[in-house]
């Protein structure tokens, strides 16, 4: 198989479809395939461009007319945690932190598939079978890592969160997460992108990749939460989010 190059590349555009965030809208999308000894450097150039990575696939939003889908990264080593943060911290001390290589067990699908019930009843992830889960985690031609957080101190060693993460020359990009929705009352989601930020300044990194940030968007507003965060603005590159 002949390897990418960034002048080999072939994008491709989907049809239009209603958008996830904003009601009314259309979503299309431009992507390409990953395959190849290249993969992981134009993994990295294309996500500087403000593409994400799903499975073998990498994209960004080309809607016609819009473009409130901002691709963002937290700077890892100028993040100071505010009050509600640390109480996050607090509340989670007690949780032990496993990076594992890309393999799907039956355990993560059932969290995978309580969460999903719970936080997104009706969405298009609520019909995928375990076939599906181990596709969306394993299908990686990148280098990623799985990361699993469980109660210490519980007898059954419980898995409440875990963490697909694709390991960046410059740090970590999330692309997805999930957790028990019975610890609600943890925050289990912001610690999770808290131990990322706390991973990136251990190994000297820089950035944290958070995905697209939506301004209109209220499932998309925690984000600007994780300050400072630095959203892509095209040919401007990277820009400070005020």
């Amino acid at each position: 198989m002949t390897d990418q190059t960034p002048e080999t590349t072939q994008l491709f555009l989907t049809a239009a479809m209603p958008c996830p965030y904003l009601p009314g809208k259309q979503e299309r999308k431009l992507f390409t395939h990953l395959s190849g000894r290249r993969a992981s450097s134009l993994h990295h150039l294309l996500s500087e461009n403000g593409f994400r990575r799903s499975q073998n696939l990498i994209y960004r939003p080309a809607c016609e007319g819009c473009n409130a889908c901002q691709s963002v990264r937290i700077v890892a080593n100028e993040f100071e945690p505010s009050s509600r943060f640390r109480r996050v911290l607090r509340a989670n001390d007690d949780i032990a932190i496993e990076v594992r290589p890309t393999t799907a067990t039956s355990e993560q699908y059932d969290l995978f598939k309580r969460y999903l019930e719970s936080r997104h009843a009706g969405g298009g992830m609520n019909q995928m079978s375990f076939v599906d889960y181990e596709y969306m985690v394993e299908d990686t031609p990148v280098q990623s890592v799985l990361v699993e957080y469980r109660l210490r101190d519980h007898p059954d060693n419980a898995l409440v969160a875990v963490a697909l993460t694709d390991v960046m020359p410059d740090g970590l990009s999330m692309v997805y997460s999930f957790y028990d929705p019975d610890l609600a009352h943890r925050s289990m989601g912001t610690f999770v992108i808290l131990d990322h930020i706390a991973q990136v300044r251990s190994a000297a990194l820089n950035y944290v990749y958070l995905g697209y940030w939506v301004k209109e968007s209220p499932k998309m507003a925690y984000k600007a939460l994780y300050q400072p965060l630095e959203v892509q603005r095209g040919t401007l590159g990277w820009c400070p989010l005020d």
